[in-house]
């Protein structure tokens, strides 16, 4: 992967999502799969409309290009619905184009005709969040020859033929949870880790566990023991917390740190520590609700906070432009292993939460609002660490 971080001058129209974001969700959860806001018992005060639905829209009454963003689910993270929905319409609206957007509702099948529909209905632009990336490779070789062009978005497909990539750095991602679990576990010689890692369906996954395993690699090397090391399909948080009591059983009740790959299974983790009276650092990504009052808690170590309005800024830009025959302009690229090639991509910048670092930039950014986190037994951490 070329090091450089591709901006396309997104910064614009990340501010106008950000402010846009202020009024929205208060879980803005990736792709990766977090638990939906619900879960951490705060509501979603975001734009949601039926998820099954499309939300169509542009300027100029239907008469612009239409662009396709065909969403995963609605199980798996709150992000689809809260955030990426309303603002990657609203940006197509803005340009005067008209955006077809669709959930597939965790469906492969629904997915696969979804994206059939909106290449014989006209759309030249595809944003696609693929369920998994066979599917999403599938829908990419139909859009190929139909000459519609297609966005990985947030999840790159491997084996596909998408013309361009929008996502975070994922394996820094990864890195980013592997060093803050070595700072929570601190200098203790044979600490034991279990790993709960995302659905191995879902790239992203295999790239956050090599991002945290090249961390970790080191210390098992000098001591520590993995004691478990179990992927989570389709990022399910009660598989992950069935799993991970197995993986602790098993690991006879032992162990000193967690690396859980986002917000939802680190809630799992947590919840199973708790019924097991062991308090141990557990790892996290999204920075949830849930997850952020987790670590005002002092039960979760870190989640790595990807801005979702950056995400959906850069896809945006990169439609637009597709959309109206310009050329984005994008150099970086991102090796696809399986289809032996380079994508090219947009890959932005990730931030990892802790009470030490970056604790208030979600708030900051419009991403979460304290209300929902500082709520009851919260209230009183959320002084003490200065959000507001």
């Amino acid at each position: 992967m070329k090091k450089s971080v591709e901006r396309v001058a997104i910064l614009g129209v990340a501010g106008a999502f950000a402010l846009a974001a202020c009024g929205g969700s208060s879980s803005p959860s990736d792709n990766s799969g977090a638990a939906p806001a619900t879960s951490s018992g705060s509501g979603s005060s975001a734009p949601a409309p039926a998820a099954s639905g499309s939300t169509s829209s542009g300027g100029g009454g239907g008469a612009g290009t239409k662009v396709g963003v065909l969403l995963p689910d609605t199980q798996s993270s709150a992000r689809w619905e809260s955030f990426d929905r309303p603002l990657l319409t609203k940006a197509m609206q803005d340009a005067g184009l008209v955006a077809d957007v669709q959930n597939a509702q965790g469906d492969t099948t629904k997915q696969e005709t979804i994206a059939q529909a909106m290449i014989t209905s006209g759309d030249k632009v595809i944003i696609l969040a693929a369920i998994n990336f066979t599917v999403g490779a599938q829908i990419e070789a139909q859009a190929k020859q139909a000459g519609v062009q297609v966005i990985d978005y947030d999840r790159l497909n491997l084996g596909g033929s998408a013309d361009y990539y929008v996502s975070f750095d994922n394996v820094k991602v990864g890195e980013e949870q592997g060093t803050a679990l070595v700072d929570c576990v601190g200098d203790k010689a044979d600490a034991r880790i279990i790993e709960v890692n995302g659905d191995p369906g879902d790239y992203n996954a295999t790239l956050f566990k090599q991002g945290y395993d090249s961390v970790l690699d080191k210390k098992y090397a000098a001591g520590w023991k993995k004691v478990g090391d179990q992927s989570i399909p389709k990022w399910d948080n009660a598989v992950g917390g069935t799993t991970f009591e197995q993986l602790l059983t098993k690991a006879g009740n032992k162990v000193d740190g967690v690396v859980a790959a986002n917000d939802g299974l680190g809630n799992a983790v947590i919840t199973v520590l708790k019924k097991a009276g062991i308090k141990a650092p557990v790892t996290g990504q999204d920075g949830t609700v849930q997850g952020i009052q987790n670590i005002l808690a002092g039960d979760q170590c870190v989640s790595v906070y990807k801005p979702v309005q950056a995400e959906a800024a850069a896809a945006a830009k990169l439609a637009i432009a597709l959309a109206k025959g310009e050329d984005p302009g994008v150099t970086q690229t991102l090796n696809d292993p399986q289809g032996k090639r380079d994508v090219k991509s947009v890959l932005l910048e990730s931030f990892p939460v802790t009470l030490k670092s970056n604790l208030t930039k979600p708030f900051d950014d419009g991403a979460l609002k304290a209300a929902d986190v500082c709520k009851g037994s919260y209230a009183a951490l959320c002084t003490k660490y200065g959000i507001k």
